[in-house]
């Protein structure tokens, strides 16, 4: 039996001879005949170049469009959940395949028997073909699947290293969510207020106000960074993205600790460090702390 991805045969040959099959039937006229040949003389061109396109997005939109969280930890957090989504269909779709081998071969044993003629042989032929399609459609998708995963897997390593780390901990998670809803929250409401006149729209507004940041504020400050850039593009000079992203980055450090104030005006600890999923050293070391 075939490994998890080796290929049974799926070179041009077979989608050529499925065209001659079909051209051959009897309900096929002269004129679709004529068709199908034109199809046939493209299709080894067709096969190889429709190879690079068995994914779902390009890497410029897993990148830019997919992954869209602003802070670089949440970023690794979408980046292992594509990653995980896509390991689940991978190991769905290798049960899927050792399955339609193992039916394959069977037929392939059924069709050796000199017992199956007629109507039951052709059936078994065409029961034969329909699982081939079916596993060279599988193969495309799962070579698709493996360039996805490894495309987030280099993703992974990538933001690691511009953090410094080798790893990172739920507790490093925690910290940088603050961080995360604030710049969230400012980039919608100054994508709103672009569109609005300058004003904040009432969906981000909520958001604000349930993380306990004074919307008047945020209001005034989104004033302000638009201010700023008319008077750039009057004056003939080009607002950039990364002026933004330092914006949204001023923004945190002006809300922060807000949600930490609001919490506690609740009777809510932001935080729980025993809730935490810690790291097997800092659980020794919190152990020893308590002589425990």
């Amino acid at each position: 039996m075939s490994n998890d991805v080796e290929k049974r045969d799926t070179s041009p040959k077979n989608e050529l001879a499925l065209v001659e099959k079909i051209s051959a039937l009897p309900m096929v006229s002269k004129q679709y005949k004529g068709m199908l040949k034109h199809i046939g003389e493209t299709m080894p061109a067709i096969a190889k170049d429709s190879s690079n396109f068995y994914k779902s997005h390009s890497q410029f939109m897993y990148t830019m469009l997919d992954v869209t969280a602003v802070t670089p930890i949440r970023s690794i957090k979408h980046t292992l959940a594509e990653i995980d989504k896509v390991r689940g269909a991978l190991e769905e779709a290798h049960i899927k395949m050792r399955k339609s081998e193992i039916d394959i071969v069977r037929k392939e044993q059924q069709l050796q028997s000199i017992d199956i003629q007629g109507l039951d042989r052709e059936q078994l032929e065409v029961e034969l073909i329909e699982l081939k399609v079916g596993e060279k459609n599988a193969q495309n998708s799962i070579t698709g699947a493996i360039r996805k995963m490894s495309y987030f897997t280099t993703q992974y390593k990538s933001i690691l290293k511009k953090l410094g780390k080798d790893h990172i901990t739920e507790e490093e998670y925690e910290n940088e969510e603050e961080d995360y809803h604030i710049m969230t929250a400012m980039k919608q409401a100054l994508s709103a207020a672009r569109a609005r006149g300058g004003s904040i729209d009432e969906g981000n507004f909520i958001y604000l106000f349930d993380m306990g940041i004074n919307s008047a504020v945020a209001q005034d400050q989104i004033y302000k960074y638009l201010n700023k850039e008319n008077q750039m593009i009057q004056n003939g000079e080009v607002p950039t993205h990364a002026m933004t992203m330092e914006w949204l980055e001023g923004c945190v450090r002006l809300f922060k600790g807000d949600s930490q104030k609001y919490a506690e005006r609740r009777g809510f600890t932001l935080k729980d460090n025993k809730s935490l999923n810690l790291l097997d050293d800092k659980t020794q070391e919190d152990n020893k702390e308590d002589g425990k």
